[in-house]
C-alpha cells in the first residue's frame, strides 16, 4: 500500500527504517514519521460516526439566546444579582453552543493535503474553549456577588421566581436535545453539562425568590449566585482537565496503554514493539501508531486486518497504522530512541 505521512505529538526522534513486503526503505520527516511502505489496517477507522447535533445546537441557541435577554432585563428591573449572574452564565453558554456546533461541523470536513486528518481536533478545542470562557464568567459573577454581600439591596422575589421558572424550562429541554450523545462525545458531553447545570441552577433562583418573598433577606440573593458559581465551577472542572489532557495527546483515559501493549506482543509472530503512541484525534475518534518487529517475513494483510479490528473491538481505537519491522533488519533508530 502507498505510504503517507502521519504527524503526531510526541515523537521520540525524526526517522524510521521500516520493512515491508518487498520495500525496505528508511525515510525522516521533522516533527514526524514518514511512514514509507507500511501497511494500514482498519480503515474505516472510527467506532462510530459523530451524530448529526445540528438541529439541537440551532434549537439550544435560539432558545438560550431569547433566554438571556428576558433574563438580563428582568434581573435589572428586578434588582436581582442571581438573575443576572444567570443571564451572564446562559450568555457563555450561547456562545460555547456556537462553538461546539462550529466543531461539530469541521469534524466532517474532508482532510487535506495540509491537514491530513482533516479538522477533527476543533472538537477537541471548543471543549477547551467551553470550559476556559465558563470559568472566567463565573469568576466576573463570584466578584459581582461578593460585593453585593457586602451591600445588600432589595430584590423583588416575585419576578425571580417567574423567570428562572422559564429557566428551568429552557434548559432542561436543550440538555434533552444532547442527552444521547453525552457520554461519547465530550464535546457534545460539554453542552449538555452546561444546560443541567442551567437548569439546577434556575431552580435554585426559584427556591430563593421564594425565601426572599418569604423573609425579605436581601443577602440571599448574591448567596444564591455564590452557590450558583460554586456549582459550574464543579461541573466544569472535569470538561476542562479532559479537554487539555485531549488537547495534549494524551491517552484516553479508558483506554490502557499496558493492556494495547499485551494485545500486540501476543499477535502471531510479534517479538517486540515499539514507538507505541495512542491520541485522540477528535473527541469521538482515537488513532494508534506501532513499529511491530516480526519474526519472519512480512505477515501479510490478513494479519493487518486482524490486529486493526481488535485494537478497535477491544479498545475503541478505530484509526490503527501498522508498521512492519523484520526481526535481524536494518535496525530502526526509534526503537533506540523509545527505550532510552
Amino acid at each position: 500500500m502507498a505510504g503517507h505521512d502521519h504527524s503526531h505529538g510526541g515523537a521520540a526522534c525524526e526517522g524510521a527504517s521500516q520493512t515491508g513486503p518487498g520495500n525496505s526503505s528508511t525515510a525522516g520527516r521533522s516533527g514526524g514519521h514518514a511512514h514509507g511502505g507500511h501497511a494500514h489496517g482498519g480503515h474505516g477507522g472510527h467506532i462510530h460516526a459523530p451524530k448529526n447535533f445540528g438541529p439541537a445546537f440551532g434549537i439550544g441557541i435560539v432558545l438560550n439566546t431569547g433566554f438571556v435577554v428576558v433574563e438580563a432585563a428582568y434581573g435589572y428591573l428586578s434588582n436581582s444579582m442571581s438573575l443576572v449572574a444567570d443571564a451572564g452564565h446562559n450568555l457563555s453558554d450561547v456562545l460555547g453552543l456556537a462553538a461546539a456546533w462550529i466543531a461539530a461541523i469541521l469534524v466532517r470536513r474532508q482532510a487535506s493535503a495540509r491537514f491530513t486528518y482533516g479538522y477533527r481536533g476543533s472538537s477537541i478545542l471548543a471543549a477547551l474553549f467551553n470550559a476556559v470562557f465558563l470559568l472566567i464568567a463565573m469568576g466576573a459573577v463570584i466578584w459581582e456577588a461578593l460585593v453585593r454581600l457586602v451591600h445588600p439591596e432589595p430584590v423583588v422575589g416575585t419576578i425571580v421566581m417567574v423567570v428562572a421558572a422559564i429557566g428551568i424550562l429552557v434548559n432542561g429541554v436543550t440538555a434533552w436535545l444532547f442527552a444521547s450523545g453525552a457520554k461519547g462525545d465530550i464535546n457534545i458531553r460539554g453542552a449538555f453539562l452546561h444546560m443541567m447545570a442551567d437548569a439546577a441552577v434556575s431552580a435554585g433562583v426559584v427556591v430563593a425568590g421564594l425565601v426572599i418573598q418569604l423573609t425579605g433577606l436581601a443577602w440571599l440573593d448574591p448567596a444564591v449566585s455564590l452557590a450558583i458559581a460554586g456549582l459550574v465551577v464543579w461541573a466544569t472542572w472535569g470538561l476542562l482537565r479532559d479537554s487539555v489532557a485531549m488537547s495534549l495527546d494524551a491517552v484516553p483515559p479508558e483506554i490502557s496503554p499496558e493492556a494495547v501493549t499485551g494485545f500486540l506482543r501476543d499477535r502471531p509472530g510479534v517479538i517486540d514493539l515499539h514507538d507505541l503512541h495512542i491520541w485522540p484525534m477528535s473527541t469521538t475518534s482515537v488513532a494508534l501508531t506501532v513499529h511491530l518487529v516480526i519474526a519472519e517475513d512480512h505477515p501479510g494483510n490478513g494479519f493487518l486486518a486482524e490486529t486493526a479490528e481488535g485494537l478497535r473491538t477491544r479498545f475503541g481505537i478505530g484509526h490503527a497504522t501498522l508498521q512492519i519491522e523484520a526481526a535481524g533488519g536494518p535496525a530502526c533508530r526509534l526503537a533506540a530512541a523509545c527505550a532510552a
